[in-house]
């Protein structure tokens, strides 16, 4: 078995572009302050790689420069999947996520279908912001 297919769990074609269109996508934010010292004591890349480990073959990962939100610095975007999408679901900012466990409730999240489809973990309430409409702009801008 390829190291892709290990990653995918085993399920041929799980990593190809029609699989993940059907996915939700986690933005990361890696910019300004999020993922640098300026939020202290959070290993901001073995947060970024648990993410990436805890969503392979459920989502696609994808870090960003600045969200221009960095009052709740450690931003993370859920983004509904496609189906999502059409059943109302739209992007869900998470600010402050310094929760070594927040991958895992996310990846849970994710794995229910993600916004429109699922509601997420109680505890992902807590991190929930609504940024500007023109950040909103921007993310939806950039794909």
């Amino acid at each position: 078995m390829s190291k892709r297919s290990r990653r995918a769990g085993g399920t041929p074609g799980a990593n190809s572009p029609s699989a993940a269109a059907g996915r939700c996508t986690v933005t990361v934010c890696r910019g300004c302050c999020c993922g640098t010292d300026k939020v202290p004591g959070i290993d901001h890349a073995a947060q970024l790689r648990d993410l990436r480990r805890e969503l392979d073959g459920i989502a696609t990962v994808r870090a960003t420069d600045c969200l221009d939100t960095c009052e709740h610095a450690n931003v993370v975007v859920v983004q509904p999947s496609p189906d999502g999408r059409r059943a109302g679901g739209r992007p869900v900012w998470l600010g402050l996520v310094n929760d070594t466990d927040a991958a895992a409730d996310i990846r849970t999240w994710a794995a229910d279908g993600g916004p429109g489809l699922a509601d997420p973990p109680g505890v992902l309430d807590l991190y929930v912001f609504s940024p500007s409409r023109r950040v909103r702009g921007e993310l939806d801008a950039q794909g």
